[in-house]
């Protein structure tokens, strides 16, 4: 039997631009992607602390190192500048990989920075 967990998630970052004449997508620091294990064009769950709105998107390569996380498209309407989210990816396990399974967790500061902290 396969299980969903999470397999990573960019805990507290900062949107820093919405585009609402995008095609739609989330923007995200390549820095940041890689660091969770996120691929271009993977699905990814965003939740905004500022206003419950939780919502599925896919995830694009932004500026390395600029701390980019913007909103594009419709999931422009889902938050403004300044407000935090929690950017979330899950992954289906094997029983026998559940056990020892441990998401990564990217924390980062009010620019995006990845915390030395994170694990």
């Amino acid at each position: 039997m396969l299980r969903q967990l999470l397999r990573s998630k960019i805990h507290r970052a900062v949107i820093t631009d919405a585009c609402l004449e995008y095609e739609g997508s989330l923007t995200v620091d390549e820095d940041l992607l890689d660091a969770a294990g996120i691929v271009p064009y993977e699905v990814v769950m965003v939740s905004n602390l500022h206003n419950g709105e939780r919502f599925t998107t896919y995830a694009m390569n932004g500026p390395r190192g600029s701390g980019a996380v913007v909103l594009n498209g419709p999931t422009a309407r889902k938050g403004v500048i300044g407000d935090r989210v929690i950017i979330f990816c899950y992954h289906y396990y094997e029983e026998d990989e559940v056990k020892r399974h441990r998401p990564t967790v990217i924390q980062v500061d009010e620019r995006n920075r990845i915390l030395p902290c994170a694990t």
